[in-house]
């Protein structure tokens, strides 16, 4: 299952899970603090602080544009 690495109240963030609610995608939403210096799951995974980050497997990215270019292209919805 996908990880989206997200911070409510951000709007980048806002971006990607509102596509992934209109491509009916699940994903498991993980949370992270306010302050940078305590986000240490997400850089684990990412090697930085900022998010959103996606997680799908092997495929790890970390900007708003480039996940939902992903999604689209990954998982079409079939009409």
């Amino acid at each position: 299952m996908m990880k989206l690495y997200n911070l409510d109240g951000c709007g980048y963030c806002a971006m990607v899970r509102d596509v992934m609610v209109q491509m009916s995608l699940e994903y498991e939403k993980i949370e992270v603090p306010w302050p940078h210096q305590q986000r240490k799951e997400v850089y684990k995974v990412s090697g930085q602080t900022a998010v959103p980050v996606l997680v799908d497997g092997d495929v790890i990215l970390d900007d708003e544009y480039e996940i939902i270019d992903y999604l689209k292209k990954t998982y079409p919805v079939n009409s």
